[in-house]
C-alpha cells in the first residue's frame, strides 16, 4: 500500500513483527524544496550526512529471510521534509537544537529553513499527521490479529558525531539498541543483544535512546513491544555510501532478531 509519504509492505497473516524505516529515504517534493535555504550541493552534502543510508535495503532483505513475513512501514521522503519519530509539541528535545518534527536547522547548525518559517502547522499536517494515523492503524490491525505486536525500528547512525546534537561524549559502538522501560521486555532486549553481537560491539541506549511507539499506545499497551536498531555505518557501508561485506552480517543479524521475535511469549 503506498500512501501520501509512506509505503505498507503487508507481511504474513499470522506476523505480529512490524519494520519501521523512517529515515532512509532521501525524496523531497520541489514544494517543500523550495523553502529549504541550501543550495543544491549543501542540500545533497547534508542529505548524505543525516540519511540513514540504505536501511530500507536492509529491512527488505531481512524480512525476505523469514518463512513468516514481516510488515514494513517505510517512509518515503526525506526527514528534512518531517520527521515522524520526533514529538511534534514541546516534549522533543530536539527542539532546542532546531531538529524537532520540522527541522529549521542542519546537522552542521546552521539554517535549514528561514527563522521566520511560517509552514511548520502545514507539513505537520500534511506529511506527519496522516504518517502517524497510517502507523497507528497498522499496529491496531496487527494486534487484533496476531494479539501482540514488536516494532523494531531500523536506523543508522555515521561514525562521526553531528556537531548539532543532543548527545556529545557517548559511545559510538557497531550497534545501539535503543530501548524503553515500558515497551521493551527483558526478553526482547536480551534477543537485540543476542542477535546482534556478530556486528560487534553493543550498546544500549548509548548513543541513542529509546524506540518508535504510536503516541496512542505509548506508555499505555505493554502488548506493543519496541526496539531500535542503530547500526554504526561503517559496519556495512563504504566510503562512498555502498554496501560492504558487513552488510551481510548487519541483514543476517535481523533476519535473526525478526524470527526471534515472531515468538517471543
Amino acid at each position: 500500500m503506498l500512501g501520501h509519504n509512506f509505503e505498507i509492505v503487508e507481511g504474513s497473516p499470522d506476523s505480529r513483527v512490524i519494520l519501521h524505516v523512517p529515515h532512509s529515504a532521501i525524496f523531497i517534493p520541489p514544494n517543500v524544496r523550495a523553502d529549504i535555504l541550501l543550495t543544491d550541493s549543501q542540500l545533497q552534502s547534508e542529505l548524505d550526512s543525516m540519511t540513514d543510508t540504505k536501511t530500507e535495503e536492509i529491512a527488505r532483505l531481512a524480512a525476505g529471510q523469514n518463512e513468516i513475513k514481516p510488515w514494513l512501514f517505510i517512509n518515503k521522503y526525506s526527514r528534512l521534509v518531517i520527521d515522524p519519530e520526533r514529538f511534534p509539541d514541546e516534549r522533543e528535545i530536539m527542539n532546542k537544537v532546531g531538529m524537532g518534527a520540522v527541522y529549521r536547522k542542519t546537522s552542521m547548525d546552521e539554517n535549514l529553513r528561514s527563522p521566520d518559517f511560517a509552514g511548520e502547522k502545514d507539513l505537520l499536517d500534511n506529511y506527519f499527521h496522516p504518517y502517524a494515523k497510517a502507523i497507528t492503524d497498522l499496529v491496531s490491525q496487527r494486534l487484533n490479529s496476531a494479539g501482540k505486536v514488536v516494532i523494531l525500528d531500523i536506523h543508522s547512525y555515521r561514525p562521526e558525531q553531528h556537531e548539532n546534537a543532543v548527545n556529545h561524549g557517548q559511545k559510538r559502538p557497531a550497534m545501539c539498541i535503543g530501548t524503553d522501560a515500558f515497551h521493551t521486555s527483558a526478553q526482547l532486549k536480551a534477543l537485540g543483544m543476542q542477535s546482534f553481537a556478530a556486528i560487534g560491539d553493543v550498546f544500549e541506549n548509548e548513543p541513542y535512546a529509546g524506540t518508535y511507539v504510536p503516541l496512542k499506545y505509548y506508555g499505555v499497551d505493554t502488548f506493543v513491544q519496541a526496539m531500535m536498531m542503530e547500526t554504526r555505518a561503517d559496519t556495512f557501508l563504504d566510503e562512498k555510501l555502498e554496501f560492504h561485506s558487513g552488510a551481510k552480517i548487519v541483514v543476517d543479524s535481523l533476519a535473526s532478531l525478526i524470527k526471534g521475535a515472531q515468538l517471543l511469549k
